[in-house]
């Protein structure tokens, strides 16, 4: 029997990968963590664009596949870790719910939270991927009104994905 290979995780502190490095925490497994240095722009070096060409955290590396952006991320994690109950498993009713919430956030909720914090204004409803802040948010904040968790009563990925931007977002007076 072989040993499944670690998650390797791209970390810098204070950055939004600190939700992958909670959902590490919640899932209770061992990780071979690289913690990388903003200020030295360890992000921008070589070695690490290989690892992600734009530059960003968080990312994994789990045996040949390498995984970027945050949302899949958590996803993939949740999913290498069933035992953890992170992510209802296909065919469960509260997979699409789950997977509709996971996609919103990298398509909804973090541009409309940027545009925000940048004092930009959204792109005409049209062509915007969110709409417009205030109903982004309405949509987020109706959901979690039938909480307690994102999926009611099922605690999962997506709630530590949210709760720390919603952490981010109170610390800044966005919301």
């Amino acid at each position: 029997m072989t040993t499944p290979p670690r998650v390797t995780f791209f970390h810098a502190p204070q950055t939004r990968s600190g939700a992958t490095r909670a959902l590490f925490e919640e899932l209770g497994v061992d990780v071979d963590m690289h913690v990388l240095n903003l200020k030295a722009g360890d992000t921008r070096k070589p070695e690490y664009l290989a690892v992600n060409p734009m530059g960003k955290v968080p990312a994994i590396r789990h045996g040949n596949a390498l995984i970027t952006e945050q949302p899949a991320v958590m996803m993939y994690l949740a999913d290498l870790y069933p035992g953890a109950k992170l992510a209802p498993p296909p065919g469960d009713p509260l997979r699409g719910p789950y997977l509709r919430w996971m996609v919103f956030y990298g398509s909804c909720f973090e541009p409309a939270v940027v545009d925000k914090s940048m004092k930009r204004d959204p792109a005409p409803p049209s062509t915007s991927p969110y709409g417009d802040f205030d109903t982004m948010l309405k949509t987020l904040t109706d959901q979690l009104a039938r909480g307690p968790y994102l999926l009611g009563e099922s605690f999962s990925a997506a709630d530590v994905l949210y709760g720390s931007a919603l952490n981010w977002m109170t610390q800044f007076k966005l919301v």
